[in-house]
């Protein structure tokens, strides 16, 4: 996906932070459609703006980051939200991915690194901090561990083809399409139509969905 094709709205509540942040979206192409200081103006301003990527703080004045994000998610579900915050604390970063944020990155990161996690979020990828990453896959593994006990008229689990969970697997280490469709020697297209495919017979929206449903059954470790 093109940067310039890509909709991206800042929200934060220090305004030279904001300010420098949406200069350099705007300055590496992407379109940068919006920003707000505080919960609620981000909710108000993102229903209008529309953004295809949100990069948000967590401490905001009148509405947390983890309530305006699951807010919005739930209006817009495929809404891509990359957390952009100070804390590294567990707590806080679980709290964001359980409330809808694709990725969590720290404001110690640099610009470059910033940009890198931007296109990747637009692209679908889960992006984490360096170290983050095995926080959040330790609390699904955690989860899956202890599993609600399925009600007797759930149905059974879809079964998937030896590619397609090929390929889930594959997801769930965090590989790329285009490193997936490298390993497996498939067209990136191929592994694209693979990964819908999953999508529609699990009954997923999105690829981080996919990537909890991996991580849950432990296809990560496989």
């Amino acid at each position: 996906m093109n940067a310039e094709a890509v909709r991206v709205m800042v929200v934060d509540d220090h305004p030279m932070w904001r300010d420098a942040v949406a200069r350099d979206l705007a300055a590496a192409g992407y379109d940068v459609v919006a920003t707000a200081g505080d919960g609620p103006q981000a909710v108000r301003r993102a229903g209008a703006a529309r953004p295809d990527v949100l990069v948000l703080d967590l401490n905001l004045p009148g509405l947390p980051g983890a309530a305006v994000c699951k807010e919005l998610v739930a209006d817009r579900p495929e809404l891509r939200v990359l957390v952009l915050s100070a804390s590294g604390e567990h707590a806080d970063v679980l709290e964001a991915v359980k409330s809808g944020a694709t990725g969590y990155l720290l404001k110690s990161a640099s610009t470059e690194e910033l940009l890198d996690a931007v296109r990747r979020t637009a692209a679908g990828d889960p992006v984490f901090t360096p170290g983050l990453a095995g926080l959040v896959l330790g609390e699904y593994r955690r989860l899956a561990a202890d599993p609600a006990p399925a009600a007797p008229d759930e149905p059974k689990a879809p079964q998937l083809t030896d590619r397609e969970t090929e390929v889930l697997r594959l997801v769930a280490k965090g590989l790329s399409y285009k490193q997936i469709a490298e390993r497996l020697v498939i067209s990136h297209r191929t592994v694209q139509n693979h990964v819908q495919n999953t999508l529609g017979k699990l009954q997923l929206h999105n690829r981080v969905e996919l990537v909890r449903y991996a991580i849950e059954r432990g296809l990560d470790d496989a």
